[in-house]
């Protein structure tokens, strides 16, 4: 047989794929830790030693079951810290005839790996990375001829499509979605059990990092990572959430607390979106579960978790293939302005910020209305370029890759794209943040109050960004109710609210 070289990305760790199913003397795989990475953006500290640890726990496990593995380590001689180089000098050297490679899920490395393949001349082929539900344009193909890209639409497909929480043709239990039933605020009860963390040592691995001076943000103070590094540990982490807080998921998805950093949720996610786990098996899992505890679990917990992951997930994706290149300098709204220093360093008195943004550099994470109605509904409020929201976002989060992260951030938090992907800003004055967390009981600031030095920013920002984007937004169906109040207020005091929303804007490092 043809020797044959593979390659493997460090967010296609899927040890269930068909290339593992026997092992071949004429192939090897080939898995990079590369500056290339690393550097195209600053990623958080824990991001790139969880991606790190993940990849080389990867290739120790093919290793040992008998396949051929070149691994290169972030410091290796051999390794020339380029994608195209690293792949081109393993094609000399071990004189390759045939060169083959998963589809990534990153335009960028779709086109790399495009136009390196167009440069040989030997032969190559690509293979689906058999993670998702969907294939890479099926969404596309789903909204032909359709004006708008409704998700509800998609996702009510896909529960046909795969018979997930269906009655025959009917939704089980008659509704679809029950996101209405998904917004309780956590007060204190019920307990929540104490997250499942590992203990990862990956102080090799930082020493790898100082070593090679790779510029990160985000703090790390311990010499372990806590988040599953491999299948072993993913599969364990979902099973935890299965018996231990799925009951109560739905309920509280939305709710944000200063004691809490992960509530009900999974923290299954930066180990889903680098393939240690699949979307199926986790939905799979979830549903039997259910099945097996119907006396126990309510529907609306199961629909809620559910509808994130074969809704909200596949739906992302399927948008990044359909929207880009085009996609990522979209800016509807014509913002501009920078990043506050306080995303860097959690240095705010809005409590809410301090809170999101001290849990984003501690942990690289943050559950999504954190990411959307508190840092998001900020950035957005401010007007801020939607190309420095894209490289905090993407960088801060240790489950952050492109596809799923540039059309949550530009689409569904910064309006950026128009309405492709949300029908209406996410945006909110202080009332939204004080109904869904206990963030404003002991903030600085006073969420009744508008315009006063004790003001809560959000209130002046809100009614300041409805007034200085009328022109864009005045029409939309969705916020006609907010324009109707707008234009009902008394001058003065929107003046009043607009200056200070200036002043905010301007200053933004001294609140």
């Amino acid at each position: 047989m043809q020797k044959t070289l593979r390659l493997i990305l460090g967010d296609q760790l899927n040890a269930q794929h068909s290339w593992f199913t026997e092992t071949n003397e004429s192939v090897t795989y080939c898995l990079f830790e590369m500056r290339q990475e690393t550097d195209y953006v600053k990623h958080h500290i824990q991001k790139v030693i969880g991606f790190f640890a993940a990849m080389r726990n990867f290739a120790e496990e093919l290793n040992s079951q008998g396949h051929n593995f070149i691994y290169f380590k972030i410091n290796d001689e051999s390794n020339t810290q380029s994608l195209v180089e690293n792949l081109s000098k393993l094609v000399k050297d071990h004189a390759i005839e045939c060169f083959e490679y998963q589809l990534p899920d990153e335009y960028r490395l779709d086109q790399q790996l495009s136009e390196f393949c167009n440069s040989l001349d030997i032969e190559t082929n690509t293979y689906d990375s058999e993670h998702f539900y969907t294939s890479r344009y099926e969404l596309k193909e789903f909204f032909e001829g359709k004006k708008t890209y409704l998700m509800e639409n998609f996702y009510r497909n896909m529960r046909k499509k795969h018979e997930v929480l269906m009655e025959g043709k009917q939704p089980e239990g008659g509704q679809w979605n029950y996101d209405k039933s998904n917004r309780k605020k956590w007060k204190g009860k019920p307990e929540i059990p104490h997250y499942k963390w590992y203990i990862n040592d990956v102080s090799e691995i930082v020493s790898d990092i100082e070593k090679a001076d790779i510029k990160t943000i985000g703090r790390f103070k311990t010499s372990t990572f806590s988040y599953p590094v491999n299948r072993e540990q993913s599969l364990e982490q979902l099973n935890y959430f299965l018996e231990h807080l799925l009951i109560r998921f739905g309920d509280y998805q939305d709710a944000m607390h200063t004691d809490q950093v992960y509530l009900f949720h999974s923290r299954i996610s930066f180990a889903m979106n680098i393939k240690l786990i699949s979307p199926k098996e986790v939905v799979d899992a979830v549903i039997d579960y259910y099945y097996d505890h119907k006396s126990e679990i309510d529907i609306s917990q199961v629909e809620g978790f559910v509808r994130q992951i074969i809704g909200w997930r596949e739906y992302m994706r399927g948008m990044y293939w359909t929207l880009m290149p085009d996609y990522k300098t979209e800016n509807h709204l014509k913002n501009t302005n920078k990043l506050p220093d306080f995303f860097w360093t959690g240095n705010t008195k809005m409590n809410c910020l301090k809170q999101s943004i001290n849990n984003s550099l501690d942990n690289a994470y943050a559950h999504h209305i954190q990411r959307l109605m508190i840092t998001g509904n900020y950035a957005l409020l401010t007007q801020i370029h939607p190309d420095e929201v894209d490289a905090w976002y993407l960088g801060i989060y240790a489950d952050a890759i492109e596809w799923v992260q540039l059309t949550n951030t530009r689409g569904m938090s910064q309006f950026a794209d128009g309405g492709k992907i949300a029908t209406k800003p996410y945006v909110s004055s202080g009332s939204y943040i004080d109904k869904m967390s206990n963030y404003c009981d002991k903030c600085h600031y006073n969420k009744k109050e508008k315009t006063t030095e004790n003001a809560c920013p959000f209130n002046s920002l809100y009614w300041n960004f409805l007034d200085d984007k009328r022109e864009v937004l005045g029409n939309n169906r969705r916020m006609a109710m907010m324009y109707s109040l707008l234009d009902k207020m008394d001058k003065s005091q929107l003046n009043s609210m607009k200056e200070r929303a200036a002043s905010i804007i301007e200053n933004p490092d001294e609140y």
